[in-house]
Parts: structure tokens; C-alpha cells; sequence
């Protein structure tokens, strides 16, 4: 099976690249030709690529500032060699790019991962453009699409208010990872030690984009308040700007907690295990999530969690009782990270919990297959 993944291929694009990589290694051991198709802007970072599979690199027209990932290079070349791939795997909504297949009149059959981006909290911003956009071109474009691949029931509705009906063609396929990077973690200490951050504080450790739908406005007045009662704990935000850095940096230097808050920016390989290794508490209180993958790796390393809901497997957390789930306010994350700080034993029980749910459900390898035979069926 020839399979073509579109999608803006880069380190500081979040979890779609990860998700991508892993499943890229599984399909090739089981015998497919993997593409990805990318538009990239000067100066991006390309993700790493898989052994054997092929990259595509377009440039964006500078016209992406208005319609993201625009590019008629790729486009073009689309349109010339759609046809030679028997599934088109696009991965998220709104862009160019995903569009381009159908623009170009390509037959050949498509996925549509959507990524969470149909709930509400996504939706809401840029409303206006995303509700034009969505009559002229999105809704249309899904229900003429072979395979929609969701993650959970949320998004499932979260689809059908968006069309106004059911799709005849969703299949709920949760991402996973690949377990065995996380078998064994570096020895305690390299992380703190590196960043210069004292043995004796509790590591509250929070890893993903600096954005504000990771929560950020909710968890920094959060830690604020913690601050003002106890100083046994440091926050670490890990993870590259995506718009919300400067207000980050702000708050720190407003509410001069220089000293309790350390930004490091994006943590790959060594660096993001070690972090895991050293970190006492996980923190995300994402307002939207496509699917976590940060938390997956989160939770396989042990680390005691607090997260909202809105990881993209909420439904599974709260019914193995995996992580901490938090409402959407700070006083609701002012409560369990003072819980947790508190509480060795519950602690415990939730990294244990959050351990078994990912080996149980997110195994790449079981999930991975499990795409892959939703792409069989639909290829031509």
C-alpha cells in the first residue's frame, strides 16, 4: 500500500509530526511505501524522518499568511502524482493543504484526521473565518471524504454539530506511541542539575507549545497562588513559543517568580527523558486537545498527572482513574496540585494507574495496525 501523509512536518508544528513518525514505522513493517507531503516556510525545522520513508518539501506562498499552508507548488504537484498514492492521509482542518487534494481533483481515496479541531474551544477562535470557510469549502470537503479518523466520542459530536449530521464513514482510532523509549529513563538528578534547579523542590513539569489553549492562562496564576503558601516546588515549562510566550515572560516578571518558574524551551531526546525522570508532577490543563501525546509519554513514565479533560482520551482517564482531572479554572488547579503535593500514596495510585491505561489502549503498534486496516478498507 502507497500511503501519502499531508501535513506541515516541523518541530514546532506539536503532536501531528510525533503521531506521523510513529505510525510511518509501523506501516513500513508491514509493508507499505510511506510519502509525507509538507509546506514549509524558510527557515522551519524539519521533524525527524523515519528509516524508508520519502519527504516531499513545498514551499508556502507568502499568501499563507492569510490561508495557512497555502502553497501552489505543492498544489501542483498534488494534482501531478495524487494518483500514484491508494490512501491521501490528511491530518487536520482549515488549511490549504488538506484541501488540496480535492481541489486538484484527485480521485484517489482520503483519511481526514481532524486533531480536535472541532470543539468548541477551537472553533471559537477565528470563529467568523472558520464558520465562512467551513460552508464554502470544509463540510463539503468531509462528507465527500472516504475516512474520517477520530480519537474519542467528544470529537465524534463534536463532528456531527459541525456537518449537522452523522458521517457515514468515522472510525475511532486513538493515537498512541511508541512504549519502548520510555522503558528506561536517565538516572535522577541530570535534569535539575543542568538547569540549575535545587534537589529539594518538587518538580512540577509542564511539556507541550506555549499556547494559551494548553491552559497557561489558568496554570500560571495557579502556581502563583501556590506560591503564595508554601515554596516547595518549582514550575517548569518546556516546549517551543507558539504565541504565547511573551505573555509567559510577562506574568514571570511582573509577579517576579523568576526564581519558581523556569522557561527551557523545547525538550527533545535525552533532554525530554531526563526531564520525565526528575519531574514529580505532569501538568497540562489544555483547554483543547486533538490527542495528547505529550501526556501519553507522561503518563508511561510514571509521573503523577493533573490534567483537564480535554486531553483527547479524558473518558479513558477518568475511568481508570489515570491522572488528576481539573476543571477549567485556577482554583480548580490550585486544589489538586496542592493534593498532590501533599499526598505521596495518591499519588502512587495515579502514576500506576496512568501506566497501565497506555500500555493497555495506546500501544503504537496496536493502533498503528488498527489504522491500517481502516486503510485497506477504503484503498483503491
Amino acid at each position: 500500500m502507497r500511503i501519502l501523509n499531508i501535513c506541515a512536518y516541523s518541530w514546532d508544528i506539536g503532536g501531528p509530526p510525533k503521531i506521523i513518525y510513529d505510525h510511518a514505522v509501523e506501516q513500513i513493517k508491514l509493508g507499505a511505501e510511506v510519502t509525507i507531503l509538507t509546506p514549509i516556510t524558510e527557515g522551519q525545522k524539519l521533524y525527524a524522518l523515519p528509516e524508508g520513508v520519502k519527504i516531499v518539501v513545498c514551499k508556502r506562498h507568502w499568501l499563507a499568511k492569510l490561508w495557512a499552508e497555502f502553497s501552489p507548488e505543492l498544489f501542483f504537484w498534488i494534482k501531478k502524482h495524487g494518483k500514484e498514492y491508494d490512501v491521501i492521509h490528511i491530518h487536520g482542518l482549515w488549511h490549504f493543504a488538506g484541501l488540496a487534494p480535492y481541489l486538484a481533483g484527485v480521485k484517489t481515496p482520503k483519511c481526514v484526521t481532524i486533531h480536535g479541531l472541532l470543539d468548541r474551544w477551537a472553533l471559537a477562535n477565528g470563529y467568523w473565518k472558520k464558520k465562512l470557510f467551513g460552508t464554502l469549502f470544509q463540510k463539503s470537503v468531509l462528507d465527500k471524504t472516504e475516512l474520517i479518523q477520530i480519537n474519542n466520542l467528544d470529537e465524534k459530536n463534536d463532528l456531527q454539530n459541525f456537518l449537522g449530521h452523522t458521517h457515514p464513514n468515522v472510525k475511532i482510532v486513538p493515537n498512541g506511541m511508541n512504549l519502548r523509549n520510555f522503558e528506561k529513563l536517565p538516572e535522577k538528578g541530570i535534569f535539575k542539575e543542568k538547569y540549575n534547579i535545587p534537589k529539594d523542590k518538587k518538580l512540577i513539569l509542564f511539556l507541550s507549545r506555549i499556547n494559551i489553549k494548553k491552559g497557561l492562562d489558568l496554570l500560571l496564576p495557579a502556581f502563583k497562588t501556590i506560591l503564595d503558601k508554601r515554596n516547595d516546588c518549582i514550575l517548569v515549562l518546556a516546549g517551543p513559543d507558539d504565541g504565547y510566550l511573551s505573555e509567559t515572560e510577562r506574568f514571570i516578571e511582573t509577579e517576579s517568580l523568576q526564581e519558581s518558574i523556569k522557561l527551557v524551551g523545547m525538550l527533545v531526546g535525552e533532554d525530554k527523558l531526563a526531564a520525565f525522570a526528575d519531574a514529580d508532577i505532569f501538568v497540562l490543563p489544555s483547554h483543547s486537545e486533538g490527542f495528547s501525546i505529550a501526556t501519553l509519554e507522561a503518563l508511561v513514565s510514571g509521573i503523577p498527572s493533573l490534567l483537564s479533560d480535554r486531553v483527547g482520551f479524558g473518558e479513558s482517564i477518568r475511568e481508570s482513574n489515570a491522572a488528576h482531572l481539573v476543571e477549567l479554572n485556577p482554583q480548580s488547579i490550585v486544589n489538586g496540585l496542592t493534593k498532590m503535593l501533599d499526598d505521596e500514596k495518591y499519588c502512587e495510585l495515579l502514576a500506576n494507574n496512568g501506566k497501565a491505561l497506555v500500555k493497555e489502549k495506546y500501544d503504537i503498534e496496536l493502533v498503528a495496525k488498527n489504522l491500517f486496516e481502516e486503510f485497506k478498507k477504503i484503498a483503491k
